[in-house]
């Protein structure tokens, strides 16, 4: 039971899902004609590597790959549904990534961290207020761009394949027979989603720079970016933690918020959906036996 806990993942990408195991991938995609097209690959050898053993660290750098694998599978099905066979890899791929990082990273760290430098400086109040504050905004710009692209009907759909993603998932941690009718009646919230993830560093934020005193403007907005490798390691090791400790009291009360924020980023999938999500995963463990 321990690699139906702790081996898989997955993505929406556009018209169909990503799933990830221990040694390949696989995408499955509605293409345009509506029958199921299906990608796998292996996966790079850093996911079988030592670093994997190292707790924190493994966080940052399979992060950062898993990235990349994100862009790509997006790249892949955006080329299934238009029919176009351009590849995005090595340097433009990476390139990509960077530049979206760097917009995220502006958007939700140093955005809110100027906030509260500003108040700091002008307002005269206390550096943990004001570092409060900044938090604060991080965490209302978090939930409210999840809510706002919400409303998008192209990710709507994409939210819908995430619901799919979850449910399959669900349903094979749970030993389920894996077919539409069935999947459809698991949970569509899942403890390693993403979004989780990305609660759970905004959440450490707040913590940690709370509890910093106070900066110069320019040490403050480079504070914030040195410390994200730091903190997507111990938000990685908390997932991953959490994952594994389900059946604890206590950890059910702690995953509550990631739980309810993926009411955001996920709807009910239909059975086309579902589809997909089944065939991608199967896919990937047939793969993964064949290695």
């Amino acid at each position: 039971m321990e690699d139906r806990i702790i081996s898989y993942g997955g993505q929406a990408v556009i018209e169909g899902v990503m799933m990830r195991g221990r040694k390949a991938f696989a995408i499955g995609m509605r293409a345009p004609d509506g029958t199921i097209a299906v990608h796998t690959e292996k996966l790079a050898n850093i996911y079988s590597s030592r670093i994997t053993k190292i707790p924190f660290l493994r966080g940052t750098i399979l992060l950062w790959d898993a990235l990349g694998l994100g862009m790509r599978a997006l790249t892949i099905s955006a080329n299934t549904q238009t029919g176009e066979d351009e590849k995005l890899e090595g340097a433009a791929l990476y390139g990509t990534l960077g530049l979206s990082l760097a917009i995220s990273i502006g958007l939700f760290f140093l955005f809110p961290a100027a906030i509260g430098g500003l108040g700091e400086r002008y307002l005269g109040w206390a550096s943990w207020l004001n570092n409060l504050i900044e938090g604060v905004v991080k965490l209302l710009l978090l939930i409210g761009y999840m809510w706002g692209i919400g409303f998008m009907p192209e990710v709507k759909r994409l939210f819908g394949y995430h619901g799919a993603e979850h449910k399959t998932i669900n349903a094979f941690e749970a030993g389920a027979e894996l077919t539409p009718e069935v999947v459809a009646q698991y949970p569509i919230e899942h403890a390693r989603c993403g979004t989780a993830f990305l609660l759970t560093l905004v959440l450490l934020s707040i913590l940690v720079f709370t509890l910093l005193g106070p900066l110069p403007l320019f040490w403050r907005l480079a504070s914030r970016v040195l410390f994200i490798p730091l903190l997507a390691g111990v938000a990685v090791e908390y997932i991953r933690w959490t994952a594994n400790h389900l059946n604890n009291p206590i950890v059910k009360i702690l995953i509550k918020p990631n739980l309810a924020l993926q009411s955001l980023t996920t709807r009910d999938p239909d059975k086309s959906m579902l589809e997909v999500a089944i065939a991608s995963f199967q896919a990937m463990r047939k793969m993964e036996a064949e290695i």
